[in-house]
């Protein structure tokens, strides 16, 4: 108990918080290790009585082409560095027309020239996509991504409240934006 509540302390004590919209949404990047570039970061907001939380590690651009290049078309990524991106929610959400229950799990995509692949997974603990099973998806569609006209330098997850019970996950890098729009049941 003791060692959890010290742990929490120091958490906070290294996380920068920035406020978007008043409490409703926000971001917090934690303190980078000395051996990473890519900071461990979080995402998350409150929407209709429901907390969805994203948890991943941010890399920058430096100068790479990211998407064709860093990571391949056409193949399944943890979307994010290090291990995989994962997403929580405390209440059920209607995703593509689908129900993403209430959970928490590893977020995938799959990076195409014209169309990508979104895909929630069971297995949200895993060193990126080493142990990623398509088997084991829970919800799986496609969206467009836009392109961006300037480079986003770090990679970056919003969650955002768009309405009463409706919300949306943003991804942005490089030069690239896709929206996920989400409802809660």
């Amino acid at each position: 108990m003791l060692l959890a509540l010290f742990g929490a302390m120091t958490f906070s004590a290294t996380a920068q918080v920035e406020h978007k919209k008043g409490h409703d949404s926000h971001t917090m990047p934690a303190k980078a290790s000395k051996k990473s570039l890519s900071l461990h970061t979080m995402a998350m907001a409150m929407v209709g009585g429901a907390h969805v939380h994203i948890d991943y590690s941010a890399p920058s651009v430096r100068d790479r082409i990211i998407f064709g290049g860093l990571v391949a078309f056409d193949r399944v990524w943890q979307a994010g560095a290090h291990n995989a991106t994962w997403l929580k929610t405390d209440k059920d959400l209607l995703i593509a027309g689908k129900v993403l229950p209430a959970g928490k799990y590893g977020f995938f995509l799959i990076p195409g020239k014209e169309e990508w692949t979104v895909i929630f997974n069971s297995r949200w603990e895993q060193h990126g996509k080493d142990d990623y099973n398509e088997a084991e998806d829970v919800l799986r569609f496609t969206v467009t991504p836009k392109n961006l006209k300037e480079v986003q330098e770090q990679l970056t997850y919003e969650v955002n409240k768009t309405g009463e019970r409706s919300g949306e996950i943003v991804f942005s890098w490089e030069k690239k934006k896709i929206t996920i729009p989400f409802q809660v049941k």
